[in-house]
Protein backbone atom coordinates (compact mmCIF):
# COMPACT_ATOMS: atom_id res chain seq x y z
CA UNK A 1 0.00 0.00 0.00
CA UNK A 2 1.53 3.58 -0.55
CA UNK A 3 0.94 5.99 1.84
CA UNK A 4 1.94 9.48 1.26
CA UNK A 5 4.63 10.74 3.48
CA UNK A 6 3.61 14.56 3.67
CA UNK A 7 0.24 13.66 4.26
CA UNK A 8 -2.51 17.04 4.67
CA UNK A 9 0.58 19.17 5.33
CA UNK A 10 0.24 22.56 3.63
CA UNK A 11 3.20 24.50 1.95
CA UNK A 12 4.93 26.49 3.13
CA UNK A 13 4.45 30.48 3.47
CA UNK A 14 6.21 31.56 -0.01
CA UNK A 15 7.64 34.34 1.95
CA UNK A 16 9.61 31.97 4.52
CA UNK A 17 13.27 32.50 3.98
CA UNK A 18 15.03 29.91 1.82
CA UNK A 19 16.72 28.13 4.90
CA UNK A 20 13.55 28.05 6.67
CA UNK A 21 11.47 26.46 4.23
CA UNK A 22 13.92 23.63 3.38
CA UNK A 23 13.26 23.05 7.68
CA UNK A 24 9.80 23.27 7.09
CA UNK A 25 9.64 21.07 3.85
CA UNK A 26 12.13 18.45 5.32
CA UNK A 27 9.60 18.13 8.23
CA UNK A 28 6.79 17.57 5.78
CA UNK A 29 8.30 14.77 3.85
CA UNK A 30 8.75 13.14 7.36
CA UNK A 31 5.89 13.66 9.52
CA UNK A 32 4.03 10.48 8.86
CA UNK A 33 7.07 8.26 9.46
CA UNK A 34 8.60 10.53 12.40
CA UNK A 35 6.18 13.62 14.07
CA UNK A 36 8.55 13.79 16.41
CA UNK A 37 11.42 14.84 14.30
CA UNK A 38 9.15 17.02 11.83
CA UNK A 39 8.09 18.71 15.25
CA UNK A 40 11.79 19.31 16.00
CA UNK A 41 12.56 20.30 12.63
CA UNK A 42 9.73 23.00 12.69
CA UNK A 43 10.96 24.19 15.95
CA UNK A 44 14.30 24.67 14.49
CA UNK A 45 12.67 26.57 11.79
CA UNK A 46 11.03 28.67 14.60
CA UNK A 47 14.18 29.46 16.41
CA UNK A 48 15.67 30.24 12.59
CA UNK A 49 12.63 32.40 12.15
CA UNK A 50 13.36 34.47 15.38
CA UNK A 51 17.03 35.67 14.28
CA UNK A 52 14.88 36.49 11.12
CA UNK A 53 13.24 38.93 12.96
CA UNK A 54 16.20 40.30 14.66
CA UNK A 55 16.91 38.16 18.01
CA UNK A 56 19.89 36.61 18.52
CA UNK A 57 18.81 33.03 18.33
CA UNK A 58 20.79 31.28 21.42
CA UNK A 59 17.94 31.04 23.42
CA UNK A 60 14.38 30.83 22.02
CA UNK A 61 12.81 31.58 25.27
CA UNK A 62 14.07 34.74 25.41
CA UNK A 63 14.04 35.37 21.11
CA UNK A 64 10.16 35.01 21.86
CA UNK A 65 10.16 37.53 24.83
CA UNK A 66 11.99 39.82 23.82
CA UNK A 67 10.05 40.09 20.59
CA UNK A 68 6.61 40.42 22.96
CA UNK A 69 8.55 43.06 24.70
CA UNK A 70 8.35 44.68 21.06
CA UNK A 71 5.19 44.78 20.44
CA UNK A 72 4.44 40.94 19.42
CA UNK A 73 0.71 40.25 19.21
CA UNK A 74 -0.34 37.56 22.12
CA UNK A 75 -1.63 35.09 19.67
CA UNK A 76 1.51 35.10 17.42
CA UNK A 77 3.82 34.74 21.15
CA UNK A 78 1.02 31.79 21.63
CA UNK A 79 1.57 30.03 18.39
CA UNK A 80 5.96 30.56 18.95
CA UNK A 81 5.47 28.85 22.07
CA UNK A 82 3.14 26.00 20.82
CA UNK A 83 6.28 25.54 18.45
CA UNK A 84 8.87 25.60 20.70
CA UNK A 85 7.05 24.10 23.44
CA UNK A 86 6.30 21.01 21.40
CA UNK A 87 9.07 20.92 19.51
CA UNK A 88 11.19 20.48 22.95
CA UNK A 89 8.93 17.96 24.10
CA UNK A 90 9.87 15.57 21.03
CA UNK A 91 13.13 15.87 21.87
CA UNK A 92 13.03 15.19 25.35
CA UNK A 93 10.75 12.92 27.62
CA UNK A 94 7.71 15.18 28.63
CA UNK A 95 3.69 15.13 28.51
CA UNK A 96 3.34 15.07 24.93
CA UNK A 97 3.23 12.08 23.18
CA UNK A 98 2.99 13.08 19.22
CA UNK A 99 3.00 9.29 18.01
CA UNK A 100 -0.10 8.80 19.44
CA UNK A 101 -1.38 12.22 18.17
CA UNK A 102 -0.40 13.29 14.72
CA UNK A 103 -2.35 16.36 14.11
CA UNK A 104 -0.50 17.89 17.00
CA UNK A 105 2.41 17.64 14.27
CA UNK A 106 0.15 18.62 11.60
CA UNK A 107 -0.63 21.54 13.26
CA UNK A 108 2.54 23.09 13.80
CA UNK A 109 2.85 23.43 10.14
CA UNK A 110 0.19 26.05 10.18
CA UNK A 111 1.24 27.51 13.31
CA UNK A 112 4.71 28.46 11.72
CA UNK A 113 2.64 29.61 8.09
CA UNK A 114 0.30 31.96 10.17
CA UNK A 115 3.55 33.53 11.99
CA UNK A 116 5.07 33.82 8.52
CA UNK A 117 2.13 35.45 6.95
CA UNK A 118 1.53 37.97 10.44
CA UNK A 119 5.14 38.68 10.63
CA UNK A 120 6.56 38.70 7.56
CA UNK A 121 3.93 38.29 4.27
CA UNK A 122 1.68 41.05 5.82
CA UNK A 123 4.03 44.10 6.85
CA UNK A 124 5.85 43.07 3.24
CA UNK A 125 2.67 43.43 1.24
CA UNK A 126 2.11 46.95 3.20
CA UNK A 127 5.24 48.09 2.63
CA UNK A 128 4.71 47.21 -1.23
CA UNK A 129 2.09 48.87 -1.58
CA UNK A 130 2.87 52.01 0.49
CA UNK A 131 6.52 52.81 -1.74
CA UNK A 132 4.60 52.22 -4.51
CA UNK A 133 1.35 54.48 -3.84
CA UNK A 134 1.81 56.52 -1.74
CA UNK A 135 4.07 59.34 -3.30
CA UNK A 136 7.81 60.11 -1.48
CA UNK A 137 7.36 63.49 -0.70
CA UNK A 138 4.01 62.60 1.14
CA UNK A 139 6.09 59.77 2.59
CA UNK A 140 8.80 62.04 3.70
CA UNK A 141 6.22 64.47 5.37
CA UNK A 142 5.26 61.21 6.89
CA UNK A 143 8.63 60.62 8.50
CA UNK A 144 9.26 63.78 9.73
CA UNK A 145 5.95 63.87 11.33
CA UNK A 146 6.76 61.04 13.29
CA UNK A 147 10.48 61.09 14.52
Amino acid sequence: MVYPLTGNVEMANPDLPEDIKNDYNEAKDIVNISPRGAAALLRLAVQKLCIHLGENGKNINDDIKNLVKKGLPETMQQALDSVRVVGNNAVHPGTIDLNDNIEIAYALFGFVNIICEMLISQPKKVKEYYEKHIPENIRNGIEKRDS
